[in-house]
């Protein structure tokens, strides 16, 4: 089996972050993957966002290495950094270097603040970048403070997703224009195009910029967590009409008339503490025996552990296991073009890898130096 990145070729600066998960990405779909990182850097399996990649490792410092790398772009689809900007410029390895050589690639730039603006070489992380973007300030409870939400919504979300569309993107341009092109993905834009929805309802008056107010964020008590008579929460999402009767029924507040407010902002606080009553009543596992599969928009809160243990996710294979590591298998899923799970198909030596990119022998020992890294 063979992922519908099958035969394209990509070369990822080994970053932090939110680059080598585009990189993972990029692999998981059958992309093959070389991952220039510097030498003595230590490969775990606990590294699941370095999974299904080939290594080499390059000083990229070193005299002639620029060129070295020049020439595996002259063979490879994509470049992948995630460097401040002007970084690979000092390498020698900007874009113009790089499209001089191939004329066909496309070089993607993974930052938190972009290539240009007054924060361009500011250091940051996730939180930075989100804050910048509108979407921390509404995340979190009523009367508190921002809650960081992991830093899946720049890293992740704003920022390797958006990379790997743009990659993509590009990619079929190319197929038009028989030319590359740069991108520039920065987390504090990808944020913002995250946040397009609440923008909107901001713009039509349905959002607030009180956090712990809205409809999606804890506000109203039809779509919050809340917690069980054993410490463990449910999550409920029952925003329509007919889901809302359907959890009201289950619940037992069906005629209960202080409910049917159930769109007026203002019950919302009582009908939250009203609720979260309800729910302290049974443990997780019993609201689970009367509402999960229902259309109450219910699902239990799991943890790390359980997450992989529960039966859709066992139905669906949404996690393997690998190198007796436990983790998320490779997403969405393809009726024809279906990609290797991880650890199913080990990835080649940068030597093997390298030849079948059409380098000769003398080539290749100009790239793996005596001592070099290269599994």
């Amino acid at each position: 089996m063979a992922g519908p990145l099958q035969g394209l070729k990509v070369i990822e600066m080994a970053g932090l972050g939110p680059g080598p998960f585009c990189a993972m990405l990029l692999a998981d779909m059958g992309a093959e993957v070389l991952r220039i990182e510097r030498p003595g850097t230590p490969h775990t399996p606990h590294d699941i966002l370095a999974r299904g990649r080939t290594h080499l490792a390059l000083d990229l410092r070193a005299a002639g290495a620029a060129d070295q790398v020049l020439g595996l772009i002259e063979r490879a689809d994509v470049l992948i950094e995630g460097f401040r900007p002007g970084v690979m410029e000092r390498l020698g390895l900007g874009p113009e270097p790089c499209l001089q050589r191939n004329p066909r690639l496309v070089y993607g730039r993974m930052t938190g603040w972009g290539q240009h603006g007054p924060l361009a070489q500011a250091a940051g992380h996730d939180i930075n970048y989100i804050a910048l973007s509108g979407a921390l300030h509404a995340i979190g409870r009523s009367g508190e403070g921002p809650v960081p939400p992991l830093n899946l919504v720049g890293d992740f979300g704003g920022g390797a997703m958006l990379l790997a569309f743009g990659v993509l993107s590009a990619l079929y341009e190319a197929q038009r224009s028989g030319q590359g092109q740069v991108i520039d993905a920065a987390m504090t834009d990808g944020a913002a195009l995250l946040s397009a929805m609440m923008y909107g309802f901001k713009a039509a008056g349905r959002w607030s910029n009180q956090r712990g107010e809205n409809l999606l964020d804890g506000g109203a008590h039809f779509y919050d967590t809340y917690a069980c008579a054993d410490g463990r929460y449910v999550a409920i999402g029952a925003i329509e009409p007919q889901f809302y009767a359907l959890l009201r029924e289950r619940c037992g507040i069906a005629d209960d008339p202080a409910f049917d407010a159930q769109m007026d902002p203002a019950a919302w606080p009582l009908l939250k503490l009203r609720l979260a009553d309800v729910f302290r009543t049974r443990t997780r596992d019993e609201w689970c025996a009367l509402l999960e599969g229902s259309d109450a928009c219910f699902a239990p809160v799991l943890d790390w552990d359980e997450a992989p243990q529960h039966p859709h996710n066992q139905a669906r294979a949404t996690f393997v296991t690998a190198h007796g590591l436990t983790q998320p298998a490779p997403a969405p899923r393809f009726s024809r073009s279906v990609p290797d799970q991880p650890g199913t198909r080990p990835a080649p030596t940068a030597a093997e890898l390298l030849r079948r990119w059409g380098l000769d022998a003398d080539a290749l020992s100009a790239v793996l130096p005596t001592g070099a890294s290269h599994d």
